[in-house]
């Protein structure tokens, strides 16, 4: 969703070391916009954790394919756009990480993550998409 403010795009590589550039995009993203300590704290889990799923799960850490990361802002919204050229995924359909079968799995937790620390999180594009929305104001 485009913003009247300003846009920045990153193209990283379907690589553990991009997760270093999406965290220094986000503190500079706190920094620029002056975001409390408790949105920057849940934008930098819930970020980092879409990120990580577009590199692991929808690109298979393949090095030809890239995830790209687009902030958006304005005076009362954030909004991060993580892209991933996989196949995709049903995100209707996932196991709840709190049933008892699934507590002591070592995954499964980012999507249910990501969900709780944002305001909205929409999925499109058969799962390739995900929309990130951080509320600025009350």
């Amino acid at each position: 969703m485009p913003l009247n403010g300003e846009t920045r795009t990153l193209e990283l590589q379907s690589s553990p070391d991009s997760l270093s550039v999406v965290e220094r995009m986000i503190d500079e993203v706190r920094s620029k916009y002056n975001v409390s300590e408790d949105i920057f704290g849940n934008m930098l889990v819930a970020i980092t954790e879409a990120v990580t799923n577009a590199i692991y799960h929808g690109n298979h850490s393949d090095p030809r394919k890239k995830v790209l990361v687009t902030f958006s802002h304005n005076d009362h919204l954030i909004v991060c756009t993580i892209t991933d050229e996989g196949t995709g995924f049903d995100f209707y359909n996932l196991p709840d990480p709190t049933a008892p079968e699934n507590i002591e799995k070592e995954c499964g937790r980012g999507i249910f993550l990501m969900k709780h620390l944002t305001d909205q999180l929409i999925f499109s594009d058969n799962g390739r998409v995900v929309e990130l929305n951080f509320k600025l104001t009350n």
